[in-house]
């Protein structure tokens, strides 16, 4: 029986439970490793975070659907004929028109992205994807019952707004109630979850086609609505996310209740404790940099001073000593989408019918393109921690740029001659397919989870979002000039791909670092700066500090330290 010092209920044990829980408080991979296995077995060993992350994976499931519904609804007889303006045969200009119907979903999507940031902080993580899935929700009913093209293209941009709303806050969440060792695997599940809502968007459509009259497009608009409602009904049952519930000042009762929910263990647990310290630290540090930065803005509670306190913390990542970080998150955004991969989802069969394809083929030959995306993106799963991000966006770069060159090659050559040189056709047919599944293993996974490890802890969350933001006006830029670029040449578009998966490599090659398995201060050494080691002071002594107060509430005497 172990013997409790005088005056407490309290065993000697539990100061050196308390210590081990700070050393792996500060020691991130040390904590990890605690937690298990990464990969499957990782996630097998963690069921309920699963479940709450896949229903949160459910946002990129309705962005990827409502990039793929539009495919093959963009060929429909009876969608064209209610919106001739984006007929080829009676208006000039259909290539723009159609562009700008397509595009106005990804910015509409900025606009979201650009809010999600202050929606999850002040509503927290959960209610944030709750109003993104109300914007989604109005968007659909729009959509859906659109008689006009402005009445479309307003409720794609409505639409849009909750996609970008959940495209910030369902990987935020999902990265802040993870395990630490398989919050890389589930975070893949967001781009797996936009692939496969692509695939299954495809697929209704394809089906839908055969019906008689205008619900053929009116369906598929629809049906979106249906999951988007059950994730409404059923978003209650998610339980916050300890840090922002830390962010709050509820840190203490709350965070280490939710933190107890989702590990499946004691609160006396050392790795739990450990995670509950951490979180604390992190939001602690946070306010006391913030405060540092703004002294003013902080200690005002006026509507112009959070208006310019919001503000001020978007530009501090554009500051001397942060903005190369920033400009490598936005720059992988930038490539993800210059490289071609949108154009592909949305105008698949225009790319197919360059290639002499016929109509039925050129719908199947997508569908195929679709499900290689899904293939590639399954094992990037295990293969990101294995094999490292910047080798994989090095050899997609090569893969991508072979294949566009090829497909370039094969419609400059064989255009207007498809019927004597059918080999030749589907020769491009299989480089297609070798580039979907190339970018699913590569670019695709990789750039939505390469800038939450760029950035220090202070400047994680703005970082992320101008990352996001990136993404999302660079997707604009592409459906918008993709159709008249098909429609003149489209062997110029290949041409304008392959350029551009070329500098994604070279950009790569000089800039981009390698961030599996790196510390702070590793980072901070590849960067120039010291803003990681003064986080992770900061966040040591913090940590230090809530320790003695924990060994004061639990009645252990614990010695201060130097």
């Amino acid at each position: 029986m172990e013997k409790t010092k005088p005056g407490t209920d309290t065993p000697p044990t539990a100061h050196a439970e308390e210590a081990v829980a700070t050393a792996l408080a500060t020691d991130p991979e040390a904590l990890a490793r605690s937690y298990g296995p990464s990969g499957l077995r990782g996630l097998l060993q963690s069921g309920f975070v699963v479940r709450c992350a896949i229903f949160a994976a459910m946002g990129g499931f309705l962005f990827g659907y409502d990039q793929g519904v539009i495919s093959i609804t963009l060929t429909m007889d009876h969608f064209v004929e209610t919106f001739p303006r984006i007929d080829g045969k009676t208006d000039p200009s259909a290539g723009f028109w159609k562009g700008l119907m397509t595009a106005m979903l990804q910015l509409g999507a900025l606009l979201g992205a650009a809010q999600a940031g202050y929606l999850a902080d002040k509503l927290s993580r959960k209610y944030a994807m709750f109003v993104g899935f109300l914007w989604f929700l109005v968007g659909s009913a729009i959509q859906t019952g659109s008689i006009r093209y402005a009445m479309l293209v307003v409720g794609r941009t409505i639409g849009g707004i909750g996609i970008g709303t959940l495209s910030m806050t369902a990987p935020l969440y999902i990265s802040e109630i993870s395990p630490p060792n398989v919050r890389g695997a589930l975070l893949v599940l967001e781009e797996w979850s936009i692939v496969f809502g692509i695939v299954v968007a495809f697929y209704i459509t394809y089906g839908t086609r055969f019906i008689a009259g205008e619900w053929s497009w009116r369906l598929p608009f629809l049906l979106q609505i249906v999951p988007a409602l059950v994730l409404i009904a059923f978003i209650q049952r998610l339980p916050f996310t300890p840090r922002w519930l830390a962010a709050q000042g509820r840190d203490k009762e709350e965070a280490l209740e939710t933190l107890v929910r989702l590990r499946r263990l004691p609160e006396t647990d050392e790795r739990v404790i450990a995670e509950w310290i951490e979180v604390r630290a992190e939001a602690a540090v946070q306010k006391e940099v913030q405060a540092e930065r703004h002294p003013n803005l902080v200690n005002n509670s006026s509507l112009s001073a959070s208006v310019k306190l919001e503000l001020a913390s978007w530009i501090d990542n554009f500051r001397k000593k942060s903005y190369k970080r920033t400009m490598v998150g936005m720059g992988l955004m930038l490539f993800q989408q210059l490289v071609g991969i949108n154009a592909m989802i949305y105008y698949g069969p225009s790319f197919f019918e360059s290639l002499g394809l016929d109509y039925e083929m050129q719908l199947n030959m997508s569908g195929v393109m679709n499900i290689l995306q899904l293939v590639g993106v399954t094992p990037a799963i295990l293969l990101m921690d294995r094999v490292g991000r910047r080798p994989l966006l090095i050899w997609g770069s090569a893969s991508m740029v072979a294949c566009h060159v090829i497909v370039a090659a094969i419609i400059g050559t064989y255009t207007g001659r498809w019927e004597d040189h059918k080999g030749a056709a589907w020769c491009g047919v299989a480089f297609i397919f070798v580039y979907m599944v190339a970018f699913g293993l590569t670019w695709g996974p990789v750039a939505w989870a390469m800038p939450s490890e760029l950035f220090s802890s202070t400047l994680r969350a703005k970082g992320v979002s101008l990352s996001t933001c990136s993404n999302w006006f660079n997707n604009f830029i592409i459906g918008l000039i993709t159709p008249p670029l098909v429609q003149h040449s489209a062997y110029g578009a290949f041409v304008f791909f392959a350029v551009f998966s070329f500098l994604s490599g070279v950009w790569t090659w000089f800039v981009v670092p390698e961030t599996t398995g790196r510390t702070l201060e590793d980072m901070d050494e590849i960067w120039g700066d010291d803003l990681g080691r003064q986080d992770k002071e900061r966040t040591t002594s913090v940590v230090l500090k809530l320790e003695r107060e924990l060994a004061v509430t639990r009645g252990t005497v614990i010695p201060e330290k130097p």
